[in-house]
């Protein structure tokens, strides 16, 4: 089976947020599964390619020329880059002042005009699509093959002037909305499939809160509406097998957790005050909940926890973790921006993970954290819903501590129940435990893909066969 597999963000190659890891874990299981995935995305930065073929593709005037490079990519593997005018630039979305790029919109537009010609070229079994950069395509296809559209961040549509229903060349009207263009829907209203990227975060897109303005086409997509959970990367997020450990631990025996801990604790000048240390490691977005976390600091020392933050982002919530860090020395460290190892570290090291976000489609922290087994203190949204077992709750299953909202009374109350938990040694170890023997890969989620592709195309070859036309 044929799949051309279409995003704006991939592995490490373009890499924003959860899309391009969760893009790359499912090519890869699908890869070992005998799917033959062609990758496509924006060239964002004149990448070099292995073993080298190009394809001229048949756009538009106004979005080309445009040429689709095939090849390979070191630590990547072998993907599509569509080099179109426009589409190179020093960040996928934004601009350095952290704007975005005032022509994001004919930028994507474009990328979506080439995905269509390289899906004329290619006649692939299954068109997949990821959020609203890719969804124009079925806006210039006359006949769709079959479809599947994955929501990975309903909130961004890519929504956009009228105008710009004026260069589809089919299917306008599924496009518009209230007088404008709407790329995410119209890709919502035309495939045969979509696909959110937890069960629960399907639910929530179809109300009224959680629909950003798409609610009803969700609705209307009825059991084509699917949730699918996320997988993680188990060989890159693997405590016994971490380049990034000073020592290597399983459940089996975690007492080189202990020292990864301690190294932490002093390396950031932090007291151990016998209660838990508490990590995160987030983009400083209003999503993630971040502001709910810092009045809770003056609490600390009573609890004898600690907290260290790594992220990036929003420049108002980098001042307050600094100058939370700045009062509270001794049980705060704030590090601003983004290192792979020390991320590990943190995973590794930490007692607990917390994660209060407002919004979250899937959520792979979490999941990260279990693995390296540590303690989830999460609120009740989308794929933390589904992915972290409350252990008041359900004290034979629980896996971390579940908050029923975003705000900073429900994420104390938390925090206490949590240190209450992991002041039981039994206890935290059962529920350490659990979360480590979870199978969070991309097995199943890429299983229940390939379950989806071959029933549209069997969909699709039985309204072609001869007995019905």
């Amino acid at each position: 089976m044929k799949v051309l597999f279409a995003s704006a963000e991939f592995g490490r190659l373009a890499r924003v947020g959860g899309l391009a890891a969760a893009a790359a874990g499912l090519v890869a299981e699908l890869r070992q599964h005998d799917i033959d995935v062609q990758v496509v995305l924006p060239d964002y930065s004149a990448t070099r390619l292995q073993h080298e073929s190009v394809l001229e593709l048949d756009v538009p005037e106004w979005a080309g020329p445009a040429r689709a490079r095939t090849g390979t990519v070191n630590g990547v593997g072998p993907l599509t880059l569509i080099d179109a005018p426009g589409i190179e630039r020093s960040h996928p979305y934004v601009q350095p002042d952290g704007n975005g790029w005032p022509d994001n919109d004919r930028r994507f537009m474009a990328f979506s005009t080439a995905i269509a010609a390289l899906t004329g070229a290619v006649e692939p079994d299954v068109l997949h699509l990821n959020d609203w950069h890719t969804c124009a395509a079925l806006g210039h296809l006359a006949e769709l093959p079959p479809t599947m559209l994955t929501i990975h961040t309903l909130g961004y549509q890519g929504r956009t002037n009228p105008g710009w229903l004026k260069t589809l060349t089919h299917h306008v009207a599924e496009f518009e909305q209230w007088g404008d263009c709407n790329p995410l829907l119209g890709g919502i209203r035309l495939a045969d499939v979509v696909v959110a990227v937890s069960p629960h975060y399907a639910d929530e897109i179809t109300t009224p809160q959680g629909g950003f303005g798409l609610d009803g086409p969700l609705r209307d997509k009825g059991d084509r509406l699917v949730g699918i959970l996320n997988g993680i990367d188990t060989t890159e997020w693997d405590p016994h097998n971490d380049r990034h450990l000073a020592a290597p631990y399983s459940s089996a025996d975690l007492g080189a957790k202990a020292l990864i801990r301690s190294e932490l604790l002093a390396r950031y000048g932090l007291t151990d005050g016998g209660g838990p240390l508490l990590t995160m490691v987030t983009r400083l977005a209003d999503q993630k909940g971040v502001d709910l976390v810092v009045p809770l600091v003056p609490f600390l020392p009573r609890l004898g926890a600690a907290l260290i933050v790594l992220g990036d982002g929003d420049q108002g919530l980098a001042e307050a973790l600094a100058a939370a860090a700045g009062a509270s020395p001794r049980h705060v460290a704030f590090i601003r921006g983004y290192d792979e190892a020390l991320a590990h570290q943190l995973f590794a090291g930490a007692d607990v993970f917390v994660m209060p976000s407002r919004f979250e489609p899937c959520g792979l922290a979490q999941m990260q954290s279990m693995r390296y087994g540590t303690l989830p203190l999460v609120t009740d949204v989308g794929g933390l819903h589904d992915t972290v077992v409350d252990i008041d709750e359900s004290p034979a299953r629980g896996t971390g501590v579940v908050v029923p909202d975003a705000s900073s009374v429900a994420l104390m109350d938390g925090l206490h129940r949590m240190v209450k938990a992991y002041s039981q040694p039994r206890r935290r170890a059962a529920m350490q435990r659990r979360g480590m023997a979870i199978d969070w890969s991309w097995r199943q989620p890429a299983a229940t893909h390939i379950e989806w592709y071959r029933r549209l195309v069997a969909e699709r070859s039985t309204v072609r066969s001869p007995a019905n036309v």
